[in-house]
Parts: structure tokens; sequence; C-alpha cells
């Protein structure tokens, strides 16, 4: 392995991080002692915003009329896939039901969530497809009640944000950003109605917020700045590598960019090409940042060493530029989402292709895959067994709770089989019936 390339520092330094933490740390325990006043406060400090939070009727209908019929056919056409992709998740999901033994019923019902909570991102651009990503899913899902949160910017938020929430279901929106969105939906202001989870992308401060709230509420993941790696071998095309690495460099300028490939020629001529791609980018000062100091080009001798060289990185987003696509699906482990080959880009996935955007990120993807309908669903399992399956299923449970010396548990089971065979003569201490009724 060869860095043709490598990133000159660190994606978060560590001081930055520990003063996020301290700062959402104080805002978080402010809007939990004051409520709703602490969240205005904290609206007019960081966003300049003094309207109301919850988005009327009557101004939503205002802003969708801004939005052109070409816009809401595009949202609409991303909203189809989108919708669809998830409905065909939530039918993989089963509710069943097995005797394994005579007597013994066990199941599973699987069931939505009540209440959940999507953040939609407003800063540097209007992400009108991740309110689709997070509140399309949570329907489709079953969620009764939807409650979607974006930042204000001027008189309200996006007009095209605001139509892709509610066409997706939003059941309210709230004209809210940062640490006290996150914190008003997981204490219910303004609603009534705390969510059980939290999802969607945002800046380091909404990240950190939603990870503080984990456990009082669910999150989808802990997300950390954009991250994209391309694979490419030796017929790749140099310019189709550097146009869509530079898409993705957009994101910001700590978002990492990679690529990993078999092919030194094709390393060199995309850091050729790189600075020419980047110039020309209207936000050129951004996609530079995130090349410079983020960017990585690692040679392998192999693809099986690129391979291992990607599950490594484990990145959010991961396209394939290179032959034999089905050997890199089946060789793959690690990674948000795959694009493979050059007919899909990244921009597919983030837009409108279907796949959902909210991945995860720093590695994540070793263990956690992004969101889907089963973040927003629970697995609940029963079981029923008749008095027949007891003599069997009392007997084990008694023995092996006092294999672990859980006497408690023992006799709940010893129970059961004096009270069911009472004329069976067992080894135990059991609890005298008299004397406790």
């Amino acid at each position: 392995m060869e860095y043709l390339k490598n990133a000159v520092s660190e994606a978060v330094v560590a001081g930055e991080d520990e003063q996020i933490q301290l700062a959402v740390k104080s805002m978080l325990e402010r809007i939990q002692q004051e409520g709703e006043s602490a969240v205005a406060e904290l609206a007019l400090q960081f966003d300049n915003w003094q309207g109301g939070f919850v988005l009327s009727e009557e101004k939503k209908q205002a802003l969708i009329a801004e939005v052109p019929q070409s816009v809401k056919d595009d949202i609409d056409f991303a909203h189809r896939q989108i919708k669809r992709f998830a409905q065909a998740q939530r039918d993989s999901l089963k509710s069943f039901e097995i005797e394994t033994e005579a007597g013994v019923r066990l199941g599973q019902r699987v069931l939505p969530v009540q209440c959940a909570g999507c953040y939609v991102p407003g800063g540097r651009y209007a992400h009108a497809a991740s309110a689709l990503m997070s509140v399309a899913t949570a329907k489709a899902a079953g969620v009764p009640f939807v409650v979607a949160c974006s930042p204000p910017r001027g008189n309200s938020v996006n007009p095209a944000v605001a139509y892709a929430m509610d066409l997706a279901g939003a059941d309210v929106i709230l004209e809210m950003g940062g640490v006290q969105a996150i914190a008003s939906m997981a204490y219910g202001l303004f609603t009534g109605k705390p969510v059980d989870i939290l999802v969607g992308p945002g800046n380091a401060y909404v990240a950190e917020a939603k990870r503080m709230l984990f456990g009082a509420v669910g999150i989808d993941v802990f997300a950390g700045p954009t991250e994209s790696a391309i694979i490419a071998d030796c017929n790749a095309d140099p310019m189709t590598i550097a146009v869509d690495l530079v898409s993705q460099a957009e994101h910001g300028p700590n978002s990492p960019v990679w690529l990993f490939t078999d092919s030194r020629e094709i390393g060199e001529k995309v850091l050729e090409i790189m600075p020419h791609v980047i110039a020309d980018m209207p936000n050129a000062e951004v996609c530079e940042a995130a090349w410079r100091d983020h960017g990585v080009v690692i040679l392998g001798e192999s693809r099986e060493e690129v391979a291992r060289i990607s599950d490594q990185y484990a990145c959010e987003h991961l396209q394939i530029l290179a032959d034999d696509l089905e050997w890199w699906k089946e060789n793959l482990n690690n990674y948000g989402s795959l694009f493979l080959g050059e007919g899909s880009t990244v921009s597919h996935g983030d837009k409108c292709s279907g796949t959902n955007h909210i991945l995860p990120t720093k590695k994540a993807a070793r263990y956690s895959g992004g969101l889907n309908v089963q973040k927003f669903m629970k697995v609940l399992t029963y079981q029923e067994l008749d008095e027949s399956a007891n003599i069997v299923f009392s007997a084990a449970g008694s023995r092996i709770s006092r294999t672990e010396g859980m006497e408690g548990h023992a006799r709940a089971c010893d129970w059961r089989l004096r009270k069911y065979y009472p004329d069976t003569q067992w080894d135990f201490k059991v609890y005298d019936q008299k004397r406790y009724c």
C-alpha cells in the first residue's frame, strides 16, 4: 500500500470537540430547566428568529405556492423513489408465530415507534432531499406522528424544504434549527409529543445533541462530516473520478474524499486533474479545503488489497468505477451505501434514486447501516406455554436458574411444576400455597 496523497490534518480537533460538548451540554440543561422560553432565546441568538415556531397551515401553503412547478415535479419524482424503496424495506419485515414444541408458541410483532423527530439541515444548502429521506421513511414505517424541524432563513424555512416535508407527510413542522430544535423534539416542546427517535443529519452541534440525548431517545447514527470514497481500476475514467470526488467535497471543508486504486496511472492522473476541476467550482474554496486537508489517494497492489483498504476506512459513500462489479459487491463489507458503476454517482443516492442518504460516518459502517425503515421499527417478541409444556420447560428453567445461583427464578419454575402436577414428587423446595394465600 502506498499513499499518493495523504490527509494533512484531523477531521475534528480534540479541543474544538470538547468545546462543542460543553456548549451543547449547557444548552440542553438550560432547555430542560427553562423549556420553551430558553428555546426562544437561543433561536434569537443563533438564528435571529423572533417569530412563532410551529409552521401554520396558512404560512405553509403560502410557502408551497412559492415553489415553481418544475421544482415540485422533481421533488415529487424523488419522493416516489424514496417512498417505494422504504415500503419495500417495510414489507421485508414480518411478524410471525411458530410452535417450537408441543404447547409452546413463540412470536414476534413488528411495530413502529409512536413519534419520530426528523431534523432537516438548512445551513449552507436547502436540503429538500433530506426532508424526504427522513420523513417519508418514517411514514413508510407506519409512524403515526412525525415532527420535522428545519432552521429558518430570513422570514421562514426554505419553501422547497417546506414542500418536501409536507409532501412526505410531516404532521408538525417547526421553524427551528440547531441544538434547540433537537431538544424541543426530544422534550416535546411546542407539540406536547416527546419523540421516541431523532433522525437526520446536521452540523457538529446537532450531532452532539443527538449523541447526548441517546438513551432517553433513540437516534439514527452519530454523524460526522460527509465521507465519500471511489474505488477505481485501470479502466476508469480519471475525469469522472475527479468530478465525482469534487461533487462530494462541496459538502464542507472538513468532508473527506478518498480514492483507492490499484493503478498508479489512474491515481496520478486524478491528482493532476483535481485542482482544475476544483477551480471551476462556484464554491471552490470549500472544495479546495476538503481536498487539501482531507483528501487521500491510496495505491494498492491488487484489488483484494484495495477491498481491504476500503473496509478499513468503512466510508459513508462508496463508489465503484471498476470492472467486475459483482466481485466488488460480494467482497466489500463496510460502507454506508454502495454505488456500482459509472452510471451510479453518489449524487443520485443523495437526491433521488431511492436509497437513503442519511448514512454512518466515522467508521460506524463496520457495525451499522444507514437510516432505513427498521430504525423506526421495534421487533417485539412474545411467548405462551400451556400447562403440558411446563413439565419440560419449567424443569429445565429451574435447573438452569440454580446453576446460575438464581433461586428466585428457580422457584418461579418450581411453583408451576407443583401447581400443574401436584401428584408428582419433585426434588426441590417449593412455596407452600397455604402459607402465602
